[in-house]
């Protein structure tokens, strides 16, 4: 019998939002499968055992409460404390097992099969379980739509007039699709219950002016919130004028949302009771948790683990609150009593401190909001879930982030980069130079450079800024310009030295500006209406900058007018530095019949670089959009089979050994203990399950053997040292090359033995003839991200320079492709390498790029493939030839980060 696999545990979101937690069976739970069989109706019985059966005999309990975890496994889910439903596989064959759930009455159509499939089917997998049998009732269409929706490959068969469904487990595509969509509208509505509530609860609302409590009370109030506002006082009958109430128990009426505002100590009791009353989301405003250390951060924990039991998101705790604009709403739940206006962001801030300060910024600049959520300590609801939700709402067209931590960066990249397809990220995260996270909150710091990190937003489409001034500038060009079509720009204005300044900015920028349009000091609006149409009438022209600082007063509102009007039509984007102001100035702005900024509003800077950043941001996502993300290649020569068969073997037996690599780039630290490289002959043939080809090295140990290893593999041959911390690249002093007879061989053995000694592991491979360039591959599972690429050329001038670029595995073939030309050294790919004679020694990149996605995809697939290390591989005309490889391996991990069913982040 297996011991109680806990890795099972999962919290999770179901279809209208609410949460419930899924966890094995233990005979403990006798008591709990009694009860939920008792409320199951008859109907709900006869289609789960094929007849009357109302009630569980002693024995039957016992038999379905006693598993194996192995043969025999059931996973139950609770909503608080009873058992809503229940799934469960008895194997059936060495890799097949039959598979049945049921779900009480009151919670069916909420998701819950479908969920208990994916989390059953995961651990059938995990214990050797390939196929699924389902026998159905024909009548039962809910439980036939489960399987069939799951989106696995599935056969049907009708027999005695019972439905027979067979399951292959392994993951497709379209189960991935389908488990995807279904994740993204769950949390999508667990959100949408958040922000909009028809009723809302301040617990621990004072009469103190000033508190929290009060202030939140306030808020709610005078932001005219459109349903009930009841405050929770254990004494007073009224608060701020409205009837107050001891308990949320004590409330007469359902209560979507509470504002928590008491004491970190009392909070454990408030939740219980919002979880007695069926309240669906709380917002912890109370500080006293993660950030005041290791009880308040157990403090924290209990909080989430019983919110999300008893079906609650929690925002929070230390945070300033969520809003909505929505004027069927109209929600303030934070303590700051400035909202700004309607609008089209969407706005996550971490911290609350800022917060405050981020909603007047908002404001000064004209901007409005579309919904604001600052999240505190993060425990449970982030940037992930709002993005899930910002996705399908309309009044979102650009959506921002201050984010302080990652909880799961590979779930933040997979989003965004859906997300970003047809809205705008903008992301500022802190913390990039030290790689820290807040205390309190519920994330790992970063095991990656900061600028790794960029390089992994990139990929997915987020644009990342410095600072918050940043964000706002190029969120008030996203959220009210078009996007423009190329980077090509035109310059107008009525000053020459700001428009050479635009000009300027624009090349450093990687902008391609034209000759600046200088309409003198003394230009009028007719000037200024002439030159801008022509310049969008342009089609050499992909956006504008205009420079409209005049040297005269008084100072005319005409070429304000001129702009605006230009704007309400044209197709491509109009950036100003309009008198140095700031933001979305009055007259720039185009209102909406509810008083709202709309688009076609022209976005001001102070100085002629802020707008050109700004606009070089929104060029750049611009052509990303337009980008083909790529396809998975088909390739055909992987056996995926062979390999975990061979990994099985190594971890079992002696093959495993060495000590671990200390220069991994994707991880700041190092390899763990363990984690061991195999043999080389174990890492040749494992890599080459994937189709990846390593050149074959013989080891010696005296001149004669390296000799006779040279005349075995054919002249001409290189000796080299292979230890680890030796294996220098082409070039360095641990090789020797271009050896083409035995006294050459001799003389380099010798050479480098004395000076190398023993510990330099000397082998001689043979040479690659061709002129190439020497690049080196590693990939492997990142603590933050999962499996990462990391790709950069191998000589001491791109090592000194940090010169690398990373992407998230699997590839699609223009991932490897921008992967390879992100390095700044790329350029020596394309060009003619060193001893090059024509265009026929052209370094095959095309090589280089299939060798990337096929070790982005064995790093993906097998999760026991701690690390690869392919270094160097030369690129040369006849391909990329792997010249040296090592391979690390490790126990799989029992959760992988945002890989298998949907499950909520743990909260410590």
């Amino acid at each position: 019998m297996q011991p109680y696999p806990k890795h099972w545990e999962a919290d999770v979101v179901l279809t209208d939002g609410g949460t419930a937690h899924i966890r094995p069976i233990t005979p403990q739970d006798a008591g709990l499968l009694q009860e939920f069989h008792s409320r199951l109706s008859p109907e709900t019985i006869y289609y789960r055992f094929f007849a009357p059966y109302p009630k569980l005999s002693r024995r039957d309990v016992e038999r379905f409460t006693t598993v194996d975890y192995e043969d025999r496994v059931a996973l139950i889910a609770t909503i608080g404390d009873p058992m809503v439903a229940v799934v469960r596989y008895d194997k059936v064959g060495p890799d097949e097992a039959e598979v049945a759930f049921v779900v009480e009455d009151a919670h069916q159509g909420r998701g819950l099969a479908s969920v208990l499939l994916e989390h059953i089917g995961e651990a059938a997998r995990e214990r050797g379980v390939r196929r699924f049998i389902a026998d159905v009732l024909p009548e039962n269409r809910r439980m036939i739509n489960v399987f069939r929706e799951a989106g696995y490959t599935a056969q049907q068969t009708f027999d005695e007039g019972v439905i027979r469904l067979t399951l292959d487990l392994e993951p497709t595509e379209e189960s991935r699709e389908v488990m995807r969509a279904r994740e993204q509208r769950a949390e999508s509505r667990s959100i949408a219950r958040l922000l909009f509530p028809e009723s809302v609860a301040v617990i621990g609302a004072s009469r103190t002016a000033h508190t929290i409590g009060q202030t939140a009370l306030r808020n709610l109030i005078a932001g005219d919130f459109r349903g009930p506002v009841f405050p929770v006082h254990p004494e007073a009958k009224a608060v701020a004028g409205v009837r107050a109430y001891p308990s949320v128990l004590d409330i007469p009426d359902p209560v979507d949302l509470a504002v928590v505002a008491v004491r970190a100590d009392m909070v454990a009791d408030v939740v219980d009771q919002c979880a007695r009353k069926g309240v669906h989301g709380l917002v912890v405003v109370s500080s006293g948790f993660g950030e005041a250390g290791p009880e308040g951060r157990a403090r924290q924990d209990e909080l989430v683990l019983t919110a999300r039991a008893a079906g609650m998101r929690v925002v929070g705790p230390n945070c300033l609150g969520i809003a909505n604009t929505d004027p069927a709403v109209s929600l303030n739940a934070t303590l700051s009593p400035d909202v700004p206006p309607r609008g089209p962001i969407g706005f996550f801030s971490q911290s609350g401190a800022l917060g405050r300060a981020i909603l007047q910024r908002v404001a000064q600049r004209g901007m409005g909001l579309s919904t604001f959520v600052s999240a505190g300590n993060r425990a449970d609801v982030s940037g992930n879930d709002l993005m899930q939700y910002w996705e399908e709402d309309p009044a979102t067209e650009v959506v921002l982030q201050y984010l302080e931590s990652l909880g799961n960066p590979r779930k933040f990249t997979r989003l965004a980069r859906r997300l970003a397809r047809h809205k705008p990220v903008v992301a500022v995260r802190s913390g990039g130079s030290s790689q820290g996270v807040p205390t309190g909150h519920a994330a790992n710091a970063l095991a990656l450079p900061d600028y790794a990190v960029t390089s992994l937003f990139q990929q997915a489409g987020v644009v990342r800024v410095d600072d918050i001034t940043q964000m706002f500038d190029v969120a008030q060009l996203f959220a009210y310009q078009p996007l423009p079509a190329g980077p090509r720009v035109g310059i107008l204005g009525n000053s020459d030295s700001l428009g050479l300044l635009v000009k300027d900015a624009c090349v450093r920028s990687g902008l391609r500006p034209h000759d600046p349009v200088d309409l003198g000091p003394t230009a009028t609006a007719e000037d200024f209406d002439a030159a801008l149409g022509a310049a969008l009438a342009d089609d050499s022209v992909h956006s504008v900058v205009v420079v409209f600082i005049p040297a005269l007063n008084p100072i005319s509102d005409d070429v304000a007018e001129v702009l605006r009007t230009r704007a309400a039509t044209a197709s491509k984007p109009i950036v100003t530095t309009y008198l140095g102001y700031q933001g979305l100035p009055e007259e720039l702005r185009r209102v909406g019949p509810d008083g709202e900024t709309i688009r076609g509003s022209i976005p001001s800077y102070p100085a002629p670089e802020d707008a050109v950043r700004a606009l070089a941001h929104a060029t750049r996502y611009a052509m990303w959009r337009e980008r083909d993300l790529g396809r998975h290649p088909e390739l055909a020569d992987i056996d995926r089979a062979a390999a975990r068969e061979l990994i099985s073997e190594a971890l079992a037996d002696a093959e495993v050994s060495g000590e671990p690599s200390h220069s991994v780039w994707f991880t700041s630290e190092p390899v763990h203990d363990e984690e061991s490289a195999v043999a080389p002959e174990i890492a040749r043939r494992l890599l080459a399950c994937y189709g990846i080809d390593v050149w074959r090295d013989i080891p010696v140990a005296s001149a004669a053997e390296a000799v006779a290893a040279a005349e075995e593999l054919g002249y001409p041959v290189v000796v080299k040292a292979n230890a680890p911390d030796l294996r220098l690249r082409s070039g360095g002093g641990g090789i020797r090359a271009d050896l083409h007879t035995a006294e050459d061989v001799r003389g380099a053995y010798t050479a480098l033995h004395d000076r190398l000694g023993e510990e330099a592991m000397l082998v001689v491979q043979r040479m690659a003839v061709l002129p190439g360039v020497p690049t080196v591959v590693r990939a492997g599972e990142n603590p933050s991200f999962g499996s990462v690429v990391a790709f950069g050329l191998a000589d001491a001038t791109a090592e000194l320079l940090d010169d690398r670029a990373y992407r998230l595995a699997p590839l699609t073939d223009s991932d490897a492709a921008d992967l390879v030309r992100a390095v700044r050294s790329s350029a020596l790919l394309f060009g003619l390498p060193a001893g090059a004679s024509s265009l026929a020694d052209q370094p095959d990149v095309d090589a280089l790029e299939d060798l990337l996605v096929r070790v982005s995809r064995l790093v993906d697939a097998l999760p026991e493939v701690a690390h690869v290390d392919l270094d160097p591989v030369v690129v040369n005309a006849s391909g990329a030839h792997v010249l040296g490889a090592r391979v690390w391996l490790r126990e799989a991990p029992e959760v992988r980060l945002d890989y298998g069913p949907r499950r909520l982040r743990v909260p410590f």
